[in-house]
């Protein structure tokens, strides 16, 4: 009897669990808070409660690190829990020189103003840096300025080479991560997607099972053009498809994805040379769903939420030809 009460028990347990999806969550990486219709449909159709809103980058200014670039609200935010998010360049952290409880100190005193002028109250801050072997104790120091400066939470992004190695680059003292799953490769001339590829993540995500954090996931469903001439990079066109390309700009195909410009030709806000050469990178449904596929054998724990990356109508449309895809993709784990 007790045998089968335990295979009971386990059996529950197990059926539990698998009830337990990642809630839909995104990014919003503009600096004018603005939805439209479609957004707004979007985000009610896959049962969005939470944004994660860039407030605005840290760079340096002559030396000094200074906040850049802050988000501008249009419109109220009250239908969703809000998360400010500050994307600090490694620079920063870089420099010897850095102050790093006054810098903490700034940046809580610029998310506090922005909340207060737009009277947005927030739990938890984010911190998004791709801190390096030479910045990580800076940054580390950092978030323990921040962690005697506010009583939020707060959690970092986490990229995979972060993960990896986590022993040589650091834990941040942080209440969650949110691993990064994309951007894994070089932007470079080849055919490889810089964006996703299984290969590429294959050889980092294995090690997300002894980190020591408690992770959320972020996954992209941007796409860009990688602009090349004489097979180097020149630029990113962000945000265009291979229809949009072959509709504006006069080229021929050299295989999948891939375009050469037959005409020259200003677009995009870059000059185009007949010659050049545009390498489309993008995120396919196919590619989201082995992506949540391998997560799920990796990670030790289903994620609490999976942020994608990012809010925008032409992001969107790429995948709204489905019904709640995103809570379908989420569905996965």
């Amino acid at each position: 009897m007790k045998k089968y009460l335990g295979l009971f028990l386990a059996l529950l347990l197990m059926a539990c669990s698998s009830d337990e999806k990642p809630a839909v969550s995104f990014y919003y990486w503009k600096t004018i808070y603005s939805l439209s219709a479609f957004e707004k449909q979007q985000l009610k159709e896959n049962q969005v409660s939470k944004l994660y809103l860039r407030y605005f980058d840290i760079a340096l200014k002559d030396r000094v690190a200074i906040p850049l670039m802050p988000i501008r609200f249009q419109e109220k935010v009250d239908d969703f829990t809000v998360v400010p998010v500050v994307y600090i360049k490694n620079e920063v952290m870089l420099d010897p020189e850095i102050q790093v409880a006054a810098l903490a100190q700034r940046t809580l005193s610029m998310i506090d103003k922005i909340n207060e002028v737009n009277r947005i109250s927030v739990e938890e801050i984010q911190i998004d840096c791709d801190w390096t072997l030479k910045s990580r104790e800076q940054f580390m120091a950092y978030i323990e300025a921040l962690r005697r400066e506010t009583t939020l939470k707060i959690s970092a992004t986490i990229r995979l080479h972060q993960i990896k190695y986590h022993r040589e680059t650091g834990v941040p003292n942080v209440d969650r991560g949110v691993l990064m799953y994309y951007n894994m490769g070089r932007i470079d001339s080849d055919d490889l997607n810089s964006i996703y590829d299984a290969q590429t993540a294959s050889k980092y995500i294995k090690s997300a099972a002894h980190y020591p954090l408690a992770l959320d996931v972020a996954l992209p469903i941007f796409g860009w053009g990688v602009h090349l001439r004489n097979h180097k990079v020149v630029g990113l066109i962000p945000k265009i498809t291979d229809k949009q390309l072959q509709r504006d700009v006069k080229t021929q195909a050299l295989g999948k994805h891939r375009f050469e410009v037959t005409e020259d030709i200003i677009a995009y806000g870059t000059y185009l040379r007949a010659g050049d050469q545009i390498k489309m990178e993008a995120v396919t449904k196919a590619d989201l769903q082995e992506m949540v596929s391998e997560l799920r054998k990796q990670l030790q724990v289903v994620p609490r939420e999976i942020i994608y990356y990012d809010l925008d109508s032409i992001n969107l449309k790429t995948y709204s030809d489905e019904k709640e895809f995103y809570k379908k993709i989420n569905s996965g784990f």
